[in-house]
């Protein structure tokens, strides 16, 4: 009777794996059913990805984009529009832009605030990315702008993959216009924190967040960062922002 008990538990635990590994294949075709929920539930909507969701891969894999948009980025426009609806009811009018400068300079609205930043800064993400992007830019204002703020192509790639992988814990990697000193920067931010606040303008971004990148490398930061650089880099983009 053991040995037929360990059996059957045996063919269970099988058969809820397989459940499991078939529920996470599935992550990545599963997002888009989630929007219109998240956005029917208050005045902060999440834009449709710019691409499929296995656009991106091998360097992203639909099943990192179906949990990453799926569930943080739309989590995060769930808890804000939550938060719009009782204690921050008086920003529920505002543009997002305006929603995260207010509630950044409250501290009693840390909160607000880190869903709000969160919400734009994917959306802003997923736009810095297409396939068959990354290499240099094409020529124009933005690769002159390049070379006149970092000197080549190549010392502005290493210090992008640089400061973006030295984020310590969760964050972000920011190429950004300072407009004091009239040219291109590189940033990196902890946890929700985004250029916009800072008076600089924000041209791509890059999540190194352990959610963005966990499910393909694990702990190989530096090789999702890098393949990022060289293979996703949305340069149109990028030139649009800067403007």
């Amino acid at each position: 009777m053991q040995q037929r008990s360990k059996r059957i538990d045996r063919r269970a635990a099988l058969k809820t794996g397989a459940a499991a590994l078939a529920a996470v294949a599935a992550a990545g075709t599963i997002a888009r059913p989630y929007i219109a929920r998240a956005q029917a539930a208050g005045p902060i909507t999440v834009p449709p990805l710019p691409w499929k969701d296995d656009a991106l891969a091998p360097v992203i894999s639909a099943n990192t984009i179906g949990f990453h948009y799926g569930k943080h980025h739309l989590g995060y426009a769930a808890a804000l529009n939550t938060a719009l609806a009782g204690p921050a009811k008086d920003l529920a009018a505002l543009p997002l832009e305006e929603i995260i400068k207010s509630s950044r300079a409250n501290p009693n609205r840390a909160g607000v605030f880190n869903a709000a930043a969160q919400v734009w800064n994917h959306t802003f993400y997923w736009n810095s990315m297409k396939a068959g992007g990354g290499g240099e830019p094409p020529a124009g204002k933005l690769k002159d702008a390049i070379s006149a703020s970092f000197g080549d192509f190549a010392k502005f790639k290493e210090a992008l993959a640089r400061v973006t992988i030295g984020q310590f814990a969760s964050g972000w990697g920011w190429l950004a216009w300072d407009d004091k000193a009239k040219k291109l920067v590189i940033e990196a931010t902890a946890n929700a924190e985004t250029p916009l606040h800072r008076a600089n303008k924000p041209i791509l971004t890059i999540d190194v967040w352990e959610h963005a990148y966990y499910l393909d490398y694990q702990n190989r930061r530096a090789d999702y960062v890098n393949a990022v650089i060289d293979k996703l880099i949305n340069w149109e983009f990028a030139e649009k922002n800067l403007g």
